[in-house]
């Protein structure tokens, strides 16, 4: 008798553990797929020892539940720094301090100016903005110059493409040469931001000088219809990118002098999956149709979901409170422990309600150098309010190209590419 009892009760227990999902726990591989149908099930289960409902945010858990996300597992890859960037880091990193009044760093030369923060540093958030300010890992000259942009409806899916080019040439904090600064030292950078195809949008763009300063930014844009340029007020910083999802505000996540924001705060430190270590051509040359992006869903509602690898990274989450001239109330940011460059961010409206969704896919190259550096090959801007997105889709990047000096990226440069 006390055998047939000890058997139900153990038959007992295995169906409790059974129907709580006990038993259906399992560790994850690379190759193994969360999405919509799986997800609850997902969520109990484990990828390199980390569980997946610690893995997601709750916006990725909502993206997969609701909106057709579908995350394929991939396994961690170290990440290689540039040789230049961790010397220049070494050699001058001991020297940068914040001051909380002003909210400026001072001391700054090169390389990350933070590179030891901690929970329970003082003022870390602001010092992470600051790192991903003047020290992303891309050397002294982005040259993007041909990449696309994808507008994508969720009704109708690809709407149409753009193209474009970005060139950003930085004046301080260089890297690999006896001389930190080129030209004056209040200048940070120079860009140009400029349309290629399709014809009736050629040559509109923006020239930017940024400044290593509170000051705003100089902006002058190309006017097509009197085919001049025209300068601009220094609120364009917070601006849409000639029709698409994005500000201006939002290259790269966050593009916005540290001292714009009148707050910042750090939330925690936690691994989520992101893509750190892309594989899939963004942007195919040789493919038609819709194959020409297989970076992007564009096959199944609502056609604008990422298409990728995704591995565990710990990550920094900086929540950064905008003006109130600005669209966005705040924007919840995600950025590598290891480097200053953001993989996600989550977007919220004037209201606090959750607006849009950014998603980075980056990669390590080579530079023209012969160094290292991390690009950003995808990405994703969705708006879940309008129910439309724009995706930056980068096939051909470069670094330090050379050739290229602070001359190079100019006003005449915008005024040339309009009537090529």
């Amino acid at each position: 008798m006390k055998t047939i009892t000890s058997v139900k009760s153990l038959a007992l227990a295995v169906g409790l553990m059974t129907s709580s999902g006990f038993l259906s726990a399992a560790d994850l591989s690379a190759g193994d797929v969360i999405n919509a149908g799986n997800l609850d099930q997902r969520l109990s289960d484990t990828f390199k020892g980390d569980g997946i409902d610690t893995l997601l945010t709750d916006v990725q858990q909502k993206l997969i539940r609701d909106e057709g996300l579908v995350i394929t597992l991939k396994d961690p890859e170290p990440i290689r720094l540039g040789d230049d960037y961790l010397a220049a880091t070494k050699e001058y990193s001991g020297g940068v301090s914040f001051n909380p009044d002003t909210r400026m760093m001072e001391g700054w030369k090169a390389g990350i100016p933070f590179p030891n923060i901690t929970e329970d540093t003082a003022n870390a958030a602001e010092k992470l903005i600051w790192n991903h300010n003047v020290a992303q890992p891309i050397k002294n000259y982005q040259d993007y110059s041909r990449f696309t942009y994808l507008f994508i409806d969720d009704d109708r899916g690809l709407e149409r493409t753009q193209e474009w080019v970005l060139l950003r040439y930085y004046m301080k904090g260089r890297l690999g040469e006896e001389d930190t600064v080129e030209g004056n030292d209040d200048v940070l950078w120079k860009q140009l931001l400029y349309a290629t195809y399709p014809a009736d949008i050629r040559g509109l763009g923006l020239y930017t000088v940024r400044y290593d300063s509170p000051k705003l930014d100089d902006s002058w844009a190309y006017i097509k219809s009197v085919r001049r340029t025209r300068r601009l007020s220094g609120g364009t910083w917070m601006d849409p990118i000639g029709g698409t999802d994005q500000l201006n505000d939002d290259i790269e996540i966050f593009n916005a002098h540290p001292t714009w924001y009148p707050e910042y705060k750090l939330l925690g430190k936690r691994k989520i999956l992101v893509v750190a270590n892309n594989t899939t051509t963004p942007w195919d040359f040789d493919a038609s149709g819709n194959a020409r992006f297989p970076v992007v869903d564009l096959d199944n509602a609502p056609y604008w979901n990422p298409k990728e690898e995704w591995e565990p990274r710990e990550v920094w989450v900086i929540e950064a409170i905008a003006p109130p001239e600005h669209p966005y109330s705040k924007k919840v940011m995600y950025m590598d422990t290891e480097f200053p460059r953001f993989y996600m961010a989550d977007v919220y409206d004037r209201k606090g309600e959750f607006w849009k969704w950014m998603n980075y896919s980056l990669r390590t190259i080579d530079t023209e150098d012969g160094d290292r550096g991390i690009v950003s090959m995808a990405g994703f801007t969705i708006d879940y309010q309008r129910r439309h997105a724009t995706i930056f889709l980068n096939p051909i990047p470069k670094f330090n190209t050379p050739g290229v000096d602070g001359n190079s990226i100019s006003l005449r440069q915008l005024e040339q590419a309009a009537v090529r």
